[in-house]
């Protein structure tokens, strides 16, 4: 086979190991989460709470890369948990502020240890993590700029 058939290969395309690395990463950190009550897509919105709090419902929809409507059924079941507030944001009757509650901001404390035990599942050091994250906020950028034509 010569380098074009080869570039056809399911092994050679980066969309096929991109697409099985964010399943099985996800996947390992599930039984983690589950410990704190959370999904993964949970998880990524009170990481983003933590950051930040308040955020309006369309700021965490741009730090967190999700429409309004994917991230809106989240944060009720989070509000449902008692995690997070929602209420309309001061001076903009039509924006939705976000807001953790006490047990949110407590859950942050349990939360912390996430990334060491992931480290540790992923047999993956702090220095190989910060590598995997600069690669992919670089390919994110570039594809986003095709995307933006």
């Amino acid at each position: 086979m010569g380098s074009a058939d080869d570039d056809l290969l399911l092994e050679h395309q980066l969309c096929f190991a991109l697409s099985v690395a964010s399943r099985s990463v996800v996947g390992a950190y599930k039984p983690v989460l589950e410990k704190l009550g959370l999904t993964h897509p949970q998880y990524l919105v009170m990481l983003a709470l933590w950051e930040q709090s308040p955020r309006t419902v369309r700021g965490l929809g741009v730090a967190l890369a999700m429409e309004p409507a994917t991230l809106s059924p989240m944060l009720k079941r989070l509000e449902a948990a008692g995690l997070v507030s929602r209420n309309r944001a001061p001076g903009d009757d039509r924006s939705l502020a976000v807001d953790l509650t006490e047990s949110g901001r407590a859950l942050r404390r349990d939360a912390a240890e996430v990334p060491g035990i992931m480290m540790d599942r992923l047999d993956l050091s702090r220095d190989q993590v910060q590598e995997l994250n600069e690669a992919m906020r670089k390919l994110i950028s570039a594809a986003q700029a095709v995307a933006a034509g």
